[in-house]
Order: C-alpha cells, then structure tokens, then sequence
C-alpha cells in the first residue's frame, strides 16, 4: 500500500543529474500508524486509516483515545483514509509506515487545504480589470459592475463570480515527480508546489492520471 500523511516544511532547490536546478518541496512524512483497516464486508469498501503526527493525550476526547489505544498506539493529532486497490499488499493494524513507502521517480498525487485569503474582491479572487478611473469615475476603478441581466431572466444568475471568502479548499496537485526519498528523516521531495502553508498537513498518494513530462516526449 502506498500513501502517507506529511507535514509541509517548506520549498528548497536541488540539482540533478544533468546539472539543471529543479525547484522541490520538502515533505515531513511521516511516521505514520495503521489506525484501522476497513472492509468491504464489514464497511461496504476497503481502505485502511493511517495517524500521524504524536500530541499530548490531553489533546484527544475520550473516543479518540479508546479507537487508538486498542493497537496500542501513541495519541496521534490527524486521522487520514487511504483506499486499497486490487492487488496491493495487506497492512496491519498497528503497522509503522515511513517515508521508504515511496521511491525516487515515482509520481504522486498531493492533496492539502490551501492558503486562506479571507474576504477577497473580484480583482483577486477572480482576475478581473478594474475600471477606468477618468470620467467622472472618482471611487469605481475597483467595483466589480453589473451583476443582472435586465427583465429577463430578473435574477442573478447562478455561479457569477463575485466577491467572496477566497482561499482554504481543498486542494489536489497532480502527478508530482518525487525527487528525493530520506528514510532516516522521514523526508520526501517532490517537484514543483503543494498547496497550504508551512506546517499544513497534506497526504500523498500514488498519481491516478500518468502525464509525460516535457523531457520525457522529446
């Protein structure tokens, strides 16, 4: 089974084998817990439930702490679930799973919350131009204009881009080449960026969707 919960620890660069340098962010990863392990006869699918990231008993209720310790696991802050594909191999509950879990070439899937902007106008949030500020526009440039559509339909339609919170989704990058794998730090690098702050935690799981990067189709 591969995937893994991380923690964001920031962006750095590294050079590769043809001396090019190639922008990397490193991940935390792990160790993690197998929590629990999901059935499809018992749950109606398979997939396993992996913890990361150790906190103070104190921190976790009374339900928290009973569904770990029953594999006698330490009080873990985050709970993820990973689905289980055919052919993959059985984990077990109480099982360590580290950074090793990935190789150097494989491509992955990261998923975390990106950066909250707050209220945001349409300028920022959606790219709008602002208006001009000549002719008699003396505090316009930046309002976003009209919304309606006359008589017909007498409504705003639904889905205008308008102005609104921005930022804290749920965030997915895809097919992410991972560039360095240090079992001893529990650290992995992939290329490019991953969404959220310094800190955030993401999960990485094996790309669904194999893209062939520029240097591969030449």
């Amino acid at each position: 089974m591969k995937g893994i919960i991380g923690k964001k620890v920031g962006m750095t660069q590294v050079f590769d084998e043809r001396g090019d340098v190639v922008p990397v962010t490193v991940i935390e990863a792990g160790p993690c817990y197998v929590t629990q392990v999901r059935s499809a006869e018992r749950d109606g699918y398979t997939a396993i439930q992996l913890g990361f990231g150790e906190t103070k008993p104190r921190r976790l209720t009374r339900g928290q702490l009973g569904h770990l310790q029953r594999n006698n696991l330490p009080a873990l802050r985050y709970l993820r679930e990973f689905r289980i594909r055919e052919g993959e191999p059985d984990v077990e509950e109480g099982q360590q799973i580290n950074a090793d879990v990935f190789e150097v070439g494989d491509r992955v899937d990261v998923i975390g919350k990106s950066k909250g902007r707050g209220f945001q106008g349409t300028i920022k949030r959606h790219g709008f131009r602002r208006q001009p500020k000549t002719h008699g526009q003396s505090d316009r440039e930046r309002a976003p204009g009209s919304i309606g559509a006359g008589s017909t339909p007498g409504r705003v339609i639904k889905g205008m881009r308008m102005a609104g919170r921005m930022g804290n989704d749920r965030i997915t990058m895809q097919n992410l080449e991972v560039v360095v794998v240090d079992a001893e730090k529990n650290l992995i690098a992939v290329k490019g960026s991953i969404p959220g702050t310094r800190g955030g935690i993401v999960m990485l799981k094996p790309a669904r969707e194999r893209r062939r990067t520029r240097r591969e189709r030449s």
